[in-house]
C-alpha cells in the first residue's frame, strides 16, 4: 500500500513516483491550494492538492485531522523560501495524483500538540496520545536498547530462556498479585516479582550463561518510577566472580549508550561502598552529577547544651550533619522556609541554618538564630571543616541517621537542580558493600537487605549466624544520575549457607521448606558458583529519553492507583468465572 514512511522522504527521491500512508497531521488551505502534513512514525510530509486536478481535489477538501490517508504523487523541491529546517524532509513535498481515504476520524478528545492534556486522558485515550511523535520516538528508543542489549549478550554466549509467569508465592519482597487456580480449588499461583529462584535453578541445570526480557509484577504503592507491572532485563552466570560480572555490565552498558545515544561512558565506572554513599550524601544511589556533600559534626555537637544538636549527637543511632550551599546567602527567607518544607516531608523536624557572611570575623560574621547555642570553638570547628567562605549558606541535619540522610540527602538533590549546579549529564556509579541485613526495630528481627539469596561476605555459615550485623553481602547496584538503574548480587550456592540466611531471617525449618523446598533440594546436587543483576528497562529507557515517568516509555501504563483508564481494568467478573474459581465475595459493609 505504500512505498516510504513518511519521515524518510529526502532530495534522493526527487521526480520519483511514491506512495505514502499516515494520518493527517494538519490541513492548511492557502488560496485554492490544499497543503496537507502527512504523519506516520517515522516523521512528516507535506504533500500538496492542486486544484488542476479537481477529482482529488475535491476530497482533500473535506479531509480532517487524523483521518487516514493512501496518496500518491510526485516528490519535488519546495519553492525557495518555503523550506523547514526543522524537519528532516523539509526541502521537499509531494504533489499529489491519486488520493485514497482509508478511513475518517471524529475529532479527536486533545490535540496531538497539546502539552497540557491531563494524564487522565492521554491513558484512557492511549491510541491517540501514542500518535504523538514525542511518545513514537520514546518506544522507537526502547526497541533500540532492548536490542542494543540482546546484541551484546548474544555475542556474548548468553541464551534467552523464558521462565513462568505463574508461580508460587513468596514471603519476602513485596505484595503479589495472587492467581486463583479453576483446577486446584483453593489454592493460588502467584505472578513473578522477578524470575529470580528459577534464574538460579537455570545454572544449577548448567545453561551458564542466561538473560531474558522479563515482565515482572508487584502489588506495591505506586510512584513516577514503579508501576504494578514493569520490564527488566535479567541476567544470570556461572563461573564468574563479582569483579567479572560488574565488569562485564558496564562494558554492556557502555556499549549501548554508544550505539543508541552516541554517549561515551567512562571507563571504568566509579565505585563507591554503601557506607560512604550515606555518610557523604545521604543516599545509597547518590547522583553524582551535584558536587554537594553531607559533612558529619556528630562529635562537635555531642558536648553542647543545644539539646536539638546534642540529643541525636548522644544517641548511637542519631546524626548531626551539615550540607554547604555555596553563594546560598543568596536565599530569600522564603526560599529557606520552602525547603524547610521540602525536608518536613522526609521526617525532618525543622531545617536549621547559618548564613556565611564573612567567616574571617569569626561568630560576628555569621547571621544564625542558633548561634547563641553554639561556643565560639564549635562554631569554628564547623567552617573549617565545611571549608565555608563568603557567601556560603550551611543547612543542618540533627535527628535519627535515617532522617538525616533522608531529608538531607533529598535535599542535596533539590538545591542541585534548583541552582544549577548539575556538573554533566551521565554519571554512572557502583555502589558496593552493603550490609546483609537491616535490623527492624518495630519487629525485632533482622531483614535482608536485598534478597535472601545474596551471599555474604562470611564463608562460613555460623559466623552468619553468630554476627549477622557485622555481615556484609556482595551485591552491587548500578546506579545513573542518582537512579537504581539495576541490582545484583553474587548468590548462595551451599545449602548451609541458605540455611543459616534462613535462620538469621527467622525463617523457620518448615517455612523454609514449605517455601524453598525446591531450591534447598537443588542445592544438594551440585550448584556451582553462580551469580547476577536485573536492569529496570522502563527506569532506563525513562533517564535515557529524559522523561519524567516511567509511564511516558511504556506502551499502556497504569496510573497512580493501579487501573488502567483504557480498559477499565481491573473490573469485576461474572458469579460463574468466581463459582469456577471456588471464589465468594464478601459482602461491602453497609453504613
Amino acid at each position: 500500500m505504500r512505498t516510504l514512511y513518511c519521515g524518510n522522504v529526502t532530495k534522493d527521491h526527487l521526480d520519483q513516483e511514491i506512495t505514502l500512508c499516515g494520518w493527517v497531521n494538519r490541513r492548511r488551505d492557502h488560496g485554492g491550494v490544499i497543503f496537507v502534513d502527512l504523519r506516520d512514525r517515522e516523521g512528516i510530509m507535506q504533500v500538496v492538492f492542486d486544484p488542476d486536478r479537481p477529482e482529488i481535489f475535491q476530497v482533500a477538501e473535506h479531509i480532517r485531522n487524523e483521518f487516514v490517508l493512501q496518496v500518491t504523487g510526485k516528490v519535488r523541491l519546495r519553492p525557495e523560501g518555503t523550506e523547514n529546517p526543522d524537519l528532516p524532509t523539509g526541502a521537499v513535498e509531494m504533489l499529489a495524483n491519486e488520493l485514497t481515504v482509508l478511513n475518517q476520524s471524529e475529532t479527536p478528545p486533545f490535540q496531538l500538540d497539546d502539552e497540557d492534556v491531563n494524564e487522565e486522558s492521554r491513558l484512557r485515550y492511549r491510541y491517540i496520545d501514542l500518535r504523538r511523535p514525542e511518545m513514537q520516538q520514546r518506544l522507537q528508543k526502547r526497541v533500540q536498547v532492548v536490542q542494543a542489549f540482546r546484541a551484546y549478550l548474544d555475542r556474548n554466549g548468553f541464551l534467552d530462556v523464558e521462565t513462568p509467569m505463574l508461580t508460587k508465592a513468596t514471603p519476602e519482597g513485596a505484595r503479589d498479585y495472587l492467581v486463583p487456580s479453576r483446577t486446584h480449588p483453593g489454592s493460588f499461583f502467584a505472578l513473578p516479582q522477578s524470575p529470580q529462584l528459577f534464574k538460579q535453578l537455570l545454572m544449577m541445570s548448567g545453561l551458564d550463561r542466561y538473560y531474558q526480557v522479563v515482565r515482572c509484577f508487584r502489588d506495591e504503592d505506586l510512584r513516577a518510577d514503579r508501576q504494578p507491572e514493569f520490564t527488566q532485563l535479567d541476567i544470570e552466570t556461572s563461573f564468574l566472580t563479582q569483579e567479572d560480572i560488574m565488569q562485564m555490565m558496564e562494558e554492556m552498558m557502555r556499549e549501548v549508550f554508544k550505539s543508541t545515544l552516541h554517549v561515551e561512558l567512562p571507563n571504568p565506572f566509579p565505585r563507591m561502598s554503601y557506607a560512604e554513599a550515606m555518610q557523604r550524601f545521604g543516599s545509597d544511589k547518590p547522583d553524582m552529577r551535584i558536587p554537594l556533600e553531607l559533612v558529619d559534626i556528630t562529635d562537635l555537637m555531642a558536648a553542647v547544651e543545644f539539646k536539638v544538636f546534642s540529643g541525636p549527637a548522644k544517641d548511637k543511632n542519631g546524626r548531626v550533619a551539615v550540607l554547604r550551599l555555596p553563594a546560598g546567602g543568596e536565599l530569600t527567607r522564603k526560599e529557606i522556609d520552602d525547603y524547610t518544607s521540602f525536608v518536613g516531608n522526609y521526617g525532618a523536624k525543622g531545617l536549621a541554618y547559618i548564613k556565611c557572611n564573612d567567616v574571617a570575623q569569626g561568630r560576628d560574621g555569621l547571621q544564625s538564630p542558633i548561634l547563641k547555642f553554639l561556643p565560639d570553638d564549635v562554631i569554628q570547628q564547623i567552617i573549617a571543616r565545611t571549608e565555608a567562605i563568603n557567601g556560603d549558606l550551611l543547612f543542618f541535619g540533627a535527628d535519627k541517621a535515617t532522617v538525616v540522610n533522608d531529608a538531607l540527602g533529598a535535599l542535596r538533590v533539590k538545591l542541585g537542580l534548583d541552582r544549577g549546579l548539575v556538573e554533566s549529564e551521565w554519571q554512572p556509579l557502583w555502589v558496593i558493600d552493603f550490609p546483609m541485613f537491616e535490623w527492624d526495630e518495630k519487629e525485632k528481627r533482622w531483614n535482608a537487605l536485598h534478597h535472601p539469596f545474596t551471599a555474604p561476605n562470611f564463608e562460613q555459615a555460623q559466623q552468619l549466624i553468630d554476627n549477622p550485623g557485622e555481615s556484609l553481602s556482595k551485591a552491587y547496584d548500578m546506579v545513573l544520575n542518582g537512579t537504581e538503574i539495576g541490582g545484583g548480587s553474587v548468590r548462595i550456592h551451599q545449602q548451609d549457607m541458605q540455611r543459616a540466611v534462613f535462620d538469621v531471617l527467622n525463617i523457620s525449618p518448615h517455612e523454609a521448606e514449605n517455601k524453598f523446598g525446591f531450591l534447598l533440594t537443588a542445592l544438594k546436587f551440585g550448584c556451582p558458583p553462580h551469580g547476577g543483576i536485573a536492569f529496570g528497562l522502563d527506569r532506563l529507557v525513562m533517564l535515557m529519553t529524559g522523561s519524567t515517568s516511567i509511564r511516558d516509555v511504556m506502551a499502556f501504563p497504569k496510573t497512580q492507583t493501579a487501573m488502567c483508564p483504557l480498559t477499565d481494568a481491573p473490573a469485576e467478573v461474572s458469579e460463574q468465572q468466581l463459582k469456577e474459581l471456588s471464589l465468594r465475595l464478601r459482602a461491602k459493609a453497609k453504613d
